[in-house]
């Protein structure tokens, strides 16, 4: 299959109304409609309930946002985080769902499905089940789980399983409570690009790029404040023992192996990203439908001068899709990209 030319959305949400109850020992409340409009638990969401599950209202707002497709994964709160009975079965549901909804509209959706995050032998099956589909291009999971992230199992092992069977990786913050965040959205504001720095140092400095070259995984909200205090890694890396005890390379090269979506919300922190990062591995993301997303996630990359056409091409090669077939080199158009 191949999607429908033009910017590629990695970073958007979907979830059926049937599981809405989130996944078995989930630490927040069931959603709800109200009245057209999504609840977590008495908390409002400022979501329309058919933005977050109806698949013609996604469409619709797709067209909209001028993008040929979108990547549809499981908002952040339906992670099963929680080592509790039934949830392979939700995760065996969400993916079944995701599939069929992207197999009706091969040329407009792709997913990226769950795993039973706290059994790396179930989430091997379950991935090697994924890369027999082809409009499940990879997974989604958050950046922690309990205390530990990827540098260690059972998060390590399930990236080695979705890098040997070359499925794409999407890294998304849960927004983890802190005592002195519980004012302003700080959880959001800073816990967010916290949480996704921190992805971003275990990946870096644990030494999983270097061990697993394959993987294709990308940071959503622009990596959060990494792109800013890499510099601060290097300088560790370069004056501390400990830093270097993951046995990887100096994390100013690591850094370059990632994959980002350009939503910084400001072109400043996009231009900085870009700086930093390898820019063939920057691609759109909206964050559809929470407030805190766009519905315009093309402006913000073109005001960074990055254009439509370098989106799309990072985005097919991040989710392993061929390029569109006049990207080829040819010798009637010999300025055109080769793949």
């Amino acid at each position: 299959m191949s999607p429908r030319p033009g910017p590629i959305d990695v970073h958007a949400h979907w979830l059926p109304q049937e599981l809405f109850g989130l996944a078995p020992g989930s630490p927040l409340p069931a959603l709800a409609d109200r009245d057209g409009e999504l609840y977590l638990g008495e908390l409002p969401l400022s979501i329309a309930t058919e933005a977050m599950s109806d698949v013609n209202r996604v469409l619709a707002d797709t067209d909209t946002a001028g993008l040929g497709s979108r990547v549809l994964s499981a908002p952040p709160f339906a992670f099963p985080v929680a080592s509790a009975d039934g949830v392979d079965d939700f995760v065996g549901e969400f993916n079944e769902a995701l599939e069929k909804v992207c197999r009706d509209n091969t040329d407009r959706l792709l997913g990226l499905g769950l795993v039973s995050l706290h059994d790396p032998a179930t989430a091997r099956k379950q991935i090697e089940a994924m890369a027999s589909s082809s409009v499940i291009r990879g997974i989604a999971v958050p950046p922690l789980l309990g205390a530990t992230s990827f540098d260690t199992d059972p998060m390590r092992e399930i990236l080695t399983a979705a890098a040997q069977n070359n499925l794409a990786v999407l890294v998304h913050p849960m927004q983890l409570p802190r005592p002195e965040w519980t004012s302003y959205y700080l959880a959001n504001l800073i816990g967010n690009p916290v949480e996704s720095a921190t992805a971003a140092a275990a990946l870096t400095l644990g030494g999983v790029l270097d061990a697993l070259p394959a993987l294709r995984i990308v940071l959503v909200h622009g990596g959060g404040c990494a792109p800013s205090i890499v510099g601060r890694w290097q300088h560790g890396w370069d004056r501390r023992a400990d830093v270097r005890s993951g046995n990887g390379r100096p994390p100013r090269e690591a850094f370059a192996d990632l994959w980002f979506d350009t939503l910084t919300h400001d072109v400043a922190a996009l231009e900085l990203l870009r700086a930093q990062s390898d820019p063939t591995h920057l691609m759109c993301g909206s964050d559809y439908p929470f407030d805190m997303g766009t519905h315009d996630p093309l402006w913000l990359p073109r005001a960074a001068g990055i254009d439509d056409t370098a989106l799309e091409s990072n985005a097919r090669a991040f989710l392993g899709l061929d390029p569109p077939a006049d990207y080829a080199l040819d010798a009637a158009s010999p300025s055109r990209i080769s793949w």
